[in-house]
């Protein structure tokens, strides 16, 4: 379907340069239509593309448009396959009809859970002998597709280390215009065990088997706001209340929470933008991102809390050919508030995606950090299993895969300037570097497990993996 389509744009392309006379230069887009989507309403997909009813576009720039059209309507996460291909095609005035077919994915998961507590897999297996004490087990509900709107539903219930209990639900359009979405999100957590300081740049953590140490109540609404295709921008109002054993505020970290209480509460505000050009969100081959976000913790309704951060970021990926490309990213925090914050809103490097390769199994905690990533990939195979009649469901038939080795490094640095000496986290206030080799490996799309050998400056090596299902 695709190969004909691009046969005809070339054919198009060279007829509009031999015979401009009685060929027009441009293509008229008569009518969109979409096959294949069961549950998935027509605009959300209309909404992802950069092409609609009526435009009017250069022959030369059809393919481009095209070909980004694809990829939006994948980054949904809604779809296995998405192609574009031309329905009919008036050769005298080029008025042209399009077929968008799609492929949906499963989008109801009722998942039981078992997960790690850790920060990530390599701290659970050897700092904490594979203890099953941390872990986590329950029930995860995930509907990415309730009403056909691409509206998401998720409930949880964990029990384990962490019990928790959360709601949430986004939708992201609203409005006659499809330029604005809401979402609502609650949680509540307790844990019989916290992390309370950073020494030597690892967790400590005190544990009462007989009682909760740490209990977080939090509510968030929020008001995404999308006037492009690839802009987004999110305002978010929330309330978080914390509480704490008065063994770790009296005794073991006064600091936790500043002043040695036991409780925190505040409002905040945050805003986040997002301009969105990477062909595949969860594994980009080819194009780009930025982001920001402006985060103030405290407005001044309880006087608890009074924090003012902003993060930016950004990425570049550069195909050299079809089986190499080259991953460049860059990310950092910076405080606008100078002075002491609460030991957990201090965060810096080592959580999420704020952590540099070999460096897996410390944080680093600042005020401030920077971050610059890099990878050079080599895919080495682009296949698809098809299960056939041994998956009973269709979304699941057909699993594509593909296989990467990847040429790693990254340099850090995170400045600390309230740092306790005593705690001796010597990697505050230095230039850090970490890199190595991996095998990335990327299933349905989006599902992403990375296997990678690293290094880093300390002289230390190791085999970390680092997994990202994006449900």
């Amino acid at each position: 379907m695709r190969i004909s389509l691009l046969l005809s744009l070339q054919l198009l392309t060279g007829v509009c340069l031999f015979g401009q006379a009685t060929v027009p230069e441009y293509v008229y887009v008569d009518s969109i239509s979409i096959a294949g989507n069961y549950k998935t309403r027509d605009f959300v997909i209309l909404r992802e593309m950069s092409i609609r009813e009526g435009d009017t576009i250069l022959v030369d720039e059809l393919s481009g448009r095209i070909a980004q059209s694809e990829q939006m309507i994948m980054n949904t996460g809604l779809f296995n396959r998405a192609g574009i291909s031309f329905k009919a095609w008036e050769g005298e005035t080029n008025r042209v009809e399009l077929l968008v077919t799609v492929e949906e994915t499963w989008f109801l998961y009722p998942i039981p859970i078992f997960e790690l507590a850790d920060r990530n897999f390599n701290v659970w297996w050897v700092e904490q002998n594979r203890s099953l004490k941390r872990t986590n087990y329950g029930m995860d509900f995930a509907h990415i597709n309730v009403t056909g709107r691409n509206d998401r539903l998720k409930a949880a219930v964990k029990y384990g280390y962490t019990r928790r209990y959360e709601l949430a639900y986004n939708i992201p359009y609203i409005n006659e215009a499809k330029t604005l979405g809401f979402s609502v999100m609650t949680d509540y957590i307790r844990n019989r065990e916290v992390n309370y300081q950073t020494r030597d740049n690892k967790q400590e953590f005190f544990e009462q088997e007989d009682d909760f140490v740490y209990a977080r109540f939090r509510t968030q609404l929020g008001l995404v706001y999308r006037p492009a295709v690839k802009s987004f921008h999110r305002f978010t109002l929330g309330f978080q209340q914390t509480q704490v054993g008065e063994e770790i505020a009296k005794l073991h970290n006064p600091e936790f929470f500043l002043g040695g209480r036991r409780s925190m509460r505040f409002a905040s505000f945050r805003y986040e933008f997002l301009q969105e050009g990477r062909d595949v969100a969860a594994y980009p081959w080819e194009g780009y991102y930025l982001s920001g976000e402006l985060l103030k913790e405290g407005l001044g309704l309880f006087g608890e809390r009074d924090g003012m951060t902003i993060r930016a970021g950004a990425g570049r990926y550069l195909p050299l050919n079809r089986r190499w490309s080259m991953a460049l990213e860059a990310r950092g925090k910076l405080s606008l508030i100078r002075t002491q914050q609460p030991y957990r809103e201090n965060r810096a490097l080592g959580f999420g995606a704020d952590r540099i390769r070999g460096y897996e199994y410390y944080i680093i905690d600042g005020l401030d950090m920077g971050l610059l990533k890099s990878s050079l990939r080599f895919r080495f195979l682009d296949k698809a299993l098809n299960f056939g009649k041994l998956m009973p469901i269709d979304a699941f038939k057909r699993m594509p895969f593909r296989l990467h080795l990847s040429f790693n490094s990254d340099f850090g640095y995170v400045n600390a300037p309230h740092a306790s000496p005593e705690l001796n986290n010597f990697l505050n206030n230095r230039a850090l570097w970490g890199g190595g080799i991996g095998l990335d490996i990327v299933l349905y799309y989006n599902k992403v497990i990375q296997i990678e050998y690293s290094y880093n400056d300390l002289l230390e090596s190791g085999l970390f993996l680092h997994l990202s299902m994006n449900l």
